[in-house]
């Protein structure tokens, strides 16, 4: 798990490429399937009993990509 503070950062680099600036953007599930980053939405916390002490998440929604992406050809 990571924080908003990381992520940006993360970002910042992987943004600094000019290749990257027009990447196809997705996530991977756990179980190996890739879906594109649709949104982004900042939920606030309101779960009683919760051991977390951040009070908002950021959270990615996705769906399932309309074309099939190619194969991989290597990772950076």
């Amino acid at each position: 798990m990571i924080n908003g503070k990381t992520f940006r950062q993360g970002l910042d680099k992987f943004f600094k490429s000019p290749v990257c600036l027009n990447a196809r953007v997705q996530i991977e599930l756990p179980n190996g399937e890739f879906y594109d980053i649709t949104g982004a939405k900042l939920l606030e916390n309101k779960i009683i009993g919760i051991k977390e002490t951040e009070t908002h998440r950021l959270v990615l929604t996705c769906a399932e990509p309309i074309t099939k992406m190619g194969k991989i050809i290597g990772k950076l």
